[in-house]
């Protein structure tokens, strides 16, 4: 049986290794990146397709023969056409729940950049203002306080639940909106609400929603006109669930005081994009689930699948 990976490269850099799968599989080839005018010559003679971001089509599937198996090297699977796979009896996995604690954890280090610039404080001292000040201390900035504020999060699955346990550490009032859950067993509380008090109410909000036809788009210029002045906006989900221009433009004017974004509607964002360069807008390029810690957990879930797959038993399967 051959495994062939099409991007590996975003999971393993060099700091992981795919040895294990020399137990479970015949043979297997590693690509860290491969073009789309090569997928089709990479991928024929896989009964193991292994991708991360490469998109795998109807047309796609119906040219390779051979095909048993997808693997996502993610939790996310739009990527693949499910149906397509399901009609030819093809199993298609995804790789759940491995980055919870670092998609919560960048949560608040946008948060916090945002609140107190730790960076631009940093660079001024670098730079020789603070040895120049006359008086003790400075600031370049507002700096906020957390405690006492609102904490809005949109979307409570597990990621959302892990966000809403640091923001009660920090003192915050919780509030959430979830069309599925309205349940929580932390630590400190958790108000459900609607998503027009939680836009209205919150200081902070925080996306963790899936992309679905309901999410897409749904912060858009009458979202964000009901947004506090003073609030912040999060989103470390899916990019197409904001409308970047009207972000832009509710940066731009002042409508609200700024936003932390890991994800975007193009990635990477090859012909620029109205967000990059907006007031008090920081973007990080899809990191929060890149950790050594999680990318370790990842590998770990992906060997399994394989060899649940091989074993005749596929579990985390999504179609």
């Amino acid at each position: 049986m051959k495994l062939v990976i099409l991007d590996g490269y975003a999971e393993n850099p060099g700091d992981l290794s795919w040895d294990a799968l020399s137990d479970i599989v015949d043979e297997y080839e590693i690509y860290d990146i491969t073009e789309p005018e090569l997928v089709l010559e990479r991928s024929l003679d896989a009964d193991i397709l292994v991708t991360n971001k490469t998109p795998i089509t109807r047309q796609l599937i119906e040219q390779l023969p051979r095909l048993k198996y997808i693997a996502v090297l993610a939790t996310g699977f739009n990527i693949i056409d499910c149906e397509a796979a399901r009609e030819r009896g093809i199993a298609v996995s995804n790789i759940p729940a491995y980055s919870t604690d670092g998609v919560a954890q960048l949560v608040f280090a946008l948060l916090l950049e945002l609140t107190n610039r730790v960076a631009l404080h940093s660079e001024s001292v670098e730079n020789g203002e603070w040895e120049n000040s006359p008086h003790f201390c400075y600031w370049k900035s507002p700096l906020v306080e957390l405690a006492g504020k609102t904490f809005g999060i949109v979307g409570f699955g597990k990621i959302g639940s892990a966000v809403a346990e640091i923001a009660n550490a920090f003192r915050m009032r919780v509030l959430a909106y979830s069309p599925n859950t309205h349940t929580y067993s932390g630590s400190g509380t958790v108000e459900f609400c609607t998503l027009e008090k939680l836009i209205e109410e919150s200081d902070v909000i925080s996306l963790h929603c899936p992309l679905n036809e309901g999410t897409k788009g749904l912060v858009n210029a009458d979202f964000l006109s009901k947004m506090k002045k003073s609030a912040f906006l999060i989103n470390t989900s899916r990019g197409p669930v904001i409308n970047e221009n009207d972000l832009a433009a509710a940066l731009n004017s002042g409508e609200i005081a700024g936003a932390g974004l890991d994800v975007l509607c193009a990635e990477p964002p090859r012909n620029g994009n109205v967000l990059i360069g907006a007031k008090n807008c920081f973007i990080t390029p899809h990191i929060a689930w890149a950790s050594f810690e999680a990318r370790t957990r990842l590998m770990n879930i992906f060997i399994e699948n394989v060899k649940a797959f091989v074993s005749g038993s596929p579990k985390n399967v999504v179609n």
